[in-house]
C-alpha cells in the first residue's frame, strides 16, 4: 500500500530528532520546521484538551483542540532551547492557558454573580489567614456585613457557576491562569523530577485544605466527586433538599479556592 502524504511527513519528523528541529527553526525561523514542531508535541494539545473537556462538558473538543494549538505556536515561539527547560513543560502551560483564555470569553455568567462568587472567597481567605482553622458562617456574615439568610441566598445563587468546582481551584502562569486542579494533579506518561514535586505539594494542599470543610462539607464532596452521586441524589443520602446540597456545595468549593489560592498561589507561579 503506498504511503500518504501525511505518513510520510510523520515518519521524517521522527527521523529528526527534537534538538536539530529547535536549533534549525531558531536559526531560520523556517515555517516548514514550525509546522514539523507542531505536529511533533499536538499529542500535547490533544492530552490537555481532553483534560479540560471533562470540566467543559458544553464545549466541543475539537474546539478545546483549536485552541490549545494556539498557545502551542505561541509557546514555540517564545521558548529558548538553551535554558534546559524541557519543552513540554514549558508548554503545556501556555496550551491550558490559551484554551482557558477562550473559555472566558465563551462564559456568559453574570457579572454580579462573579463579583458574589470573588467576595465570599476573599472573606474565606482573609479569616483563613486570621485564624487557620475551619470558619464559621457566622464569621464569614459577619465580614461580609450580611445577614444568614442573604448569605446563604447568595450560596444558592452561585451555586450554578461553572467556575465553581472541585477541578478549578488553581492558578498557574505569570497571568494567573485558572487551570482545572486535577489536570496537575494528573500528570503525563513522562514527569520530570519538578513536576512531580509539584503534584506531590498540591495533593498536600488539597489535603489540608479539605480538613478546613466541615463534615457536611466533606460529604458532599465525597459523595458527588468519588461516588459520582448528582446533587438530587446527594441529598436523598444527606436527608435534606437538593438546594441545601448546593449550597453546602458552593461553600465548600468557596473554601477549598479560597485554601488554596492563600497557600498555593506563589508555589504553582
Amino acid at each position: 500500500m503506498k504511503k500518504t502524504n501525511s505518513e510520510e511527513f510523520n515518519k521524517k519528523i521522527e527521523q529528526v530528532t527534537e534538538g536539530e528541529q529547535w536549533r534549525e527553526y531558531k536559526k531560520t525561523n523556517s515555517p516548514k520546521v514550525r509546522e514539523e514542531l507542531i505536529l511533533r508535541f499536538a499529542p500535547i494539545v490533544k492530552y490537555t484538551a481532553g483534560k479540560i473537556a471533562i470540566t467543559a462538558p458544553d464545549i466541543e473538543y475539537n474546539d478545546l483542540v483549536s485552541y490549545g494549538v494556539i498557545g502551542l505556536i505561541d509557546a514555540i515561539e517564545k521558548f529558548d532551547p538553551t535554558q534546559g527547560i524541557e519543552f513540554k513543560h514549558y508548554a503545556i502551560k501556555r496550551i491550558r492557558g490559551a484554551i482557558i483564555d477562550e473559555l472566558r470569553l465563551l462564559d456568559r455568567i453574570p457579572r454580579h454573580m462573579r463579583k458574589k462568587a470573588k467576595q465570599i472567597e476573599d472573606a474565606y481567605i482573609k479569616l483563613e489567614n486570621k485564624y487557620e482553622r475551619e470558619i464559621t458562617d457566622e464569621e464569614v456574615c459577619e465580614e461580609l456585613g450580611m445577614t444568614m439568610e442573604e448569605f446563604e441566598e447568595d450560596l444558592l445563587e452561585i451555586s450554578g457557576l461553572t467556575t465553581i468546582s472541585l477541578d478549578e481551584v488553581w492558578y498557574e502562569g505569570e497571568n494567573d491562569y485558572e487551570v482545572p486542579g486535577i489536570n496537575l494533579i494528573e500528570a503525563e506518561e513522562e514527569q520530570s523530577p519538578e513536576f512531580i514535586v509539584e503534584r506531590e505539594e498540591i495533593k498536600r494542599k488539597l489535603a489540608d485544605a479539605i480538613n478546613f470543610l466541615s463534615e457536611k462539607e466533606k460529604m458532599v464532596i465525597a459523595l458527588y466527586y468519588y461516588e459520582d452521586l448528582t446533587l438530587k441524589e446527594v441529598g436523598k443520602v444527606m436527608d435534606v433538599t437538593e438546594s441545601r446540597i448546593c449550597q453546602l456545595h458552593a461553600k465548600a468549593i468557596t473554601k477549598l479556592r479560597a485554601s488554596v489560592k492563600r497557600t498555593m498561589r506563589d508555589f504553582v507561579k
